[in-house]
Formats: C-alpha cells, structure tokens, sequence
C-alpha cells in the first residue's frame, strides 16, 4: 500500500481536490443570483446572458485559456489592479486557477440551478409573500428546499467537471508542482515521461468517479423529478 501511494503524485491530488472544492463553493455564491435572474428575468437581455453563460461549453479550453491568461496577467487590468494590491500575480497561482476554473465550470453551476429555480416557479414564492415572508426568507426557506435536486446536482457536476479540467489549467496556471500542477497535468506529465503506471492510476481514477458522478445525477433525476410550480 505504501508503494502504491508512493508511486502517485499525492500533492497534484490533494490540490485538484482542494481547487474544486473552493471552485463549487464560490460559484454558488455567484451564479446562484444569476441563476435566479435567468430563471425568472423578462428582460430582452436574458438571452445574451444565457449565451455568455453557456460559452465555455463550446469554447476550446485554450482560447478560454489564452485570453484569461491574457485578463488576468500583470500587463493589463483586472491582473494589474492584483498585482499593485498583492504584490504577486493572478497567472501561476492558486487564486488564478480558481478563477478561470470558476469561469470554465460556469454552466455546469449555474444551468441546473437555472431550471430548478424556473420549476419551482413564482407560485410558491407569492403564497409566502403573502405570508409575511421577505425574499431572503423566501428564497432560503421555499426556493432552495424545493430545489434540491438542482442544487445537488449542480454541485456534483461543478465540481467533477473542475477536477478534470486541463487546457485552462495548463494556460492560466502552468506546471508548478505543489501550487497549480492538478491532477490532469501530473497525468500529462506521467505520459510525457513514460510513467504511464501512475499515468494509468490518476486516469483510471478520475474515469470511475466520473462515471460515479453521472450515475448518481440520473439516478437523482430518475427518483426525484423537479416539483413545477405555478408560474
């Protein structure tokens, strides 16, 4: 056992784990109020935002990458504000690999959220308003319970689609052991170096929780259809 775990890169795995689990936590908090707003919107902007938040699906991760890379360098702003803040730079750190992967997994978050607020609809919401509730109370104590799935699920692929990210990663962050190699990048380098041992370890690793993340989201959708609302 000791030699097994030896023979994997333990800090890239650790770090993946680490990059996605900050990645889903952030954006909850971003793109549940654009979730919201896309479920419930009239505005003629709507599909504008819908497209912008659905580009990183048919985008190629290197020209996701290569113009993050170029936003969030230290030539130009919002990298050059980071820089006379921090002192260091957004590119080749942590912190920038948390931001292109939270602009990668976007609408793996921020979908799912979307269809299950619509579902719940504006009905429920009013009858609480009704009642006496604000929209804080509202939102927490009818929304989110009555979208469960939506959040779950949103959660589940968010964070497997962080963890298998590689071409943003490779563009944003670069290859420095400890500090932005994840897992997809120890396992490009295992090829490179012909170690394909651990390269068959990580990749055989990330396909089954892979397939472990999509059999636990149908099967969620399969027992716990979304509740519709009155819209």
């Amino acid at each position: 056992m000791t030699g097994f775990l030896q023979s994997l890169d333990m800090t890239a795995v650790w770090l993946t784990v680490k990059l996605a689990a900050v990645t889903v936590v952030l954006l909850l908090l971003v793109g549940a109020p654009l979730a919201w707003w896309l479920a419930f919107t009239r505005s003629r902007w709507k599909p504008v935002a819908e497209a912008l938040t659905a580009l990183p699906l048919v985008l190629p991760p290197t020209v996701l990458g290569f113009y993050l890379l170029i936003l969030l360098g230290p030539a130009q702003a919002p990298g050059s504000w980071w820089v006379s803040l921090t002192g260091s730079t957004l590119t080749f750190s942590f912190t920038g690999l948390v931001i292109a992967s939270m602009v990668y997994s976007l609408p793996f978050v921020v979908q799912p959220l979307a269809q299950a607020f619509a579902a719940v609809g504006r009905g429920p919401l009013e009858e609480a308003a009704s009642l006496g509730a604000g929209p804080v109370d509202r939102f927490f104590t009818v929304a989110v319970p009555m979208s469960l799935r939506g959040l779950i699920t949103a959660i589940v692929l968010g964070f497997a689609h962080t963890l298998g990210e590689f071409g943003v990663i490779l563009m944003v962050g670069g290859n420095i052991p400890g500090k932005t190699k994840v897992i997809s990048i120890s396992i490009y380098e295992s090829v490179e170096t012909l170690n394909y041992t651990q390269a068959h370890i990580l990749s055989a690793g990330l396909l089954v929780f892979s397939f472990l993340v999509l059999l636990a989201v149908f099967t969620l959708n399969r027992r716990f259809p979304f509740t519709a609302g009155v819209s």
